[in-house]
C-alpha cells in the first residue's frame, strides 16, 4: 500500500488574480533548485522575499537551511533561532499576505505571541508591510508606473503600492548595513494603468530591475513570458535582460498551466541571475532538463524559445546561404548593410 503523502494548504490557496498569484510548493522549489547548493550550508547569507504571498518562498527556504546548515550549527533550536530571525526576510503585498506568510513561516500571524516558533519583539517579525505611497507626477507613478486615475482613490494600505518598489528595503528593516545576497519569488505581474485588460501596464519587470539596484549576489524569480518579444513598455527591459551576461539560467514554458493551474497568462519562465556569473546562459526549454542549451541570448533583438529554430536563423546572416539562394554580391551587401542598421 502506498503512504499517502500529508497535504500541503499552500496547495489549496486560490489565486488572488491572475496577476497575483499563489506560488505552489512545487514551483518554489524548482525555482530554488536553480540556485548553487553552497547557499544552503552558508549562514553568513540573508534572503529576501520581495513580494510576498503566501510565504511558500521562505518557508522551502528555511527547510533546506534547516538541512543544510547543520554542521555548521548542530542545535536545531539555535539553527531556527539564526535562520529565522537573520537570513530570511519577507516584503508582503497586502496586509492579508503577511499575515499569511507569517502563518507560514512562524506558525502565527502575529509574531510576538507564546504561539510563534520564534518570539520577536513586533508582531511582525522579519515579514513586513509598511504603509507606501504611490509617488504621482503627470498622472503615474514615479516609481512603478502606476495610474492616478485608477489607483488615486486607493491611497492606503491597500492601494497597491508595494513597499518593495516605493521604499528602500534598508529604512524597513531599520538596518543601515542591511545587504540581501539572496532575493527570490513570484513578483506581482502587472497593474492597471487606465487600460483594458492586457493593456495593463506590465510590472514585474520593475521588481527585476529594483532587485538588481540591491546589488544581491543570487536572483531566483518567476515571471510571465511576455517580455521575450512584446509586452507594453517592456522593449528596453527586453534588450537589458537579454544583454545581461549575468543571466545564468533560464527554464521556459509556453504553457504557464504547467506552473499556474488556471492563470491566463500565455506562457512564463523561472530564470537564475548570479552576480559573479559572465556568459552564455543555459536555456531549458519547456522545463525539461533534457532539453537544455547553452545560448547567447542577445544573438536577435527578441528572444526564441526554440534553440533548434535559432541555429537555422543565424544561419539567414551567412552570405554563403544568400548565394545559395542566388543572391548577387550586391544583394548580400545591402541585407548585411541592412541587418547591422537595425536598431538594438
Amino acid at each position: 500500500m502506498i503512504a499517502r503523502q500529508p497535504a500541503d494548504i499552500l496547495d489549496c490557496l486560490a489565486n488572488l488574480s491572475s496577476d497575483e498569484v499563489f506560488t505552489p510548493p512545487r514551483v518554489a522549489n524548482a525555482i530554488l533548485d536553480l540556485l548553487p547548493e553552497h547557499v544552503w550550508s552558508d549562514p553568513g547569507l540573508r534572503w529576501l522575499d520581495p513580494g510576498s504571498k503566501s510565504g511558500v518562498f521562505l518557508r522551502e527556504a528555511e527547510r533546506r537551511l534547516m538541512e543544510g546548515l547543520d554542521a555548521a550549527i548542530p542545535n536545531a533550536r539555535e539553527r531556527r533561532e539564526h535562520i529565522l530571525r537573520n537570513m530570511l526576510h519577507g516584503l508582503a503585498i497586502t496586509e492579508l499576505t503577511g499575515l499569511i506568510s507569517r502563518r507560514t513561516l512562524y506558525h502565527c500571524r502575529f509574531a510576538n505571541t507564546e504561539y510563534s516558533v520564534l518570539r520577536f519583539d513586533d508582531e511582525d517579525g522579519n515579514i513586513r508591510f509598511p504603509e507606501s505611497k504611490h509617488e504621482w507626477h503627470g498622472g503615474k507613478c514615479r516609481r512603478c508606473g502606476a495610474s492616478q486615475k485608477a489607483l488615486g482613490a486607493r491611497e492606503g494600505r491597500e492601494g497597491h503600492a508595494y513597499p518593495f518598489l516605493h521604499l528602500d528595503p534598508a529604512d524597513i528593516f531599520e538596518g543601515e548595513d542591511m545587504r540581501f545576497d539572496v532575493i527570490v519569488g513570484n513578483p506581482p505581474y502587472q497593474l492597471d494603468d487606465g487600460g483594458f485588460g492586457k493593456s495593463s501596464r506590465p510590472l514585474y519587470h520593475r521588481f527585476i530591475q529594483a532587485a538588481k539596484a540591491l546589488e544581491p549576489r543570487y536572483i531566483a524569480f518567476v515571471v510571465p513570458a511576455r517580455w521575450y518579444t512584446g509586452g507594453k513598455g517592456l522593449d528596453g527591459f527586453r534588450r537589458e535582460m537579454l544583454a545581461d551576461r549575468r543571466l545564468s539560467h533560464l527554464v521556459d514554458y509556453p504553457d504557464m498551466n504547467d506552473l499556474f493551474v488556471g492563470v491566463d497568462i500565455a506562457g512564463g519562465c523561472c530564470f537564475l541571475w548570479d552576480a559573479e556569473h559572465d556568459g552564455d546562459c543555459l536555456v531549458v526549454a519547456e522545463g525539461d532538463p533534457t532539453r537544455a542549451v547553452r545560448r547567447r541570448l542577445d544573438a536577435l533583438d527578441v528572444f526564441v524559445r526554440d534553440s533548434r529554430a535559432m541555429s537555422v536563423l543565424e544561419k539567414w546572416t551567412d552570405a554563403e546561404l544568400y548565394r545559395h539562394f542566388g543572391l548577387s554580391e550586391d544583394d548580400i551587401v545591402h541585407i548585411e548593410k541592412t541587418i547591422r542598421e537595425m536598431p538594438a
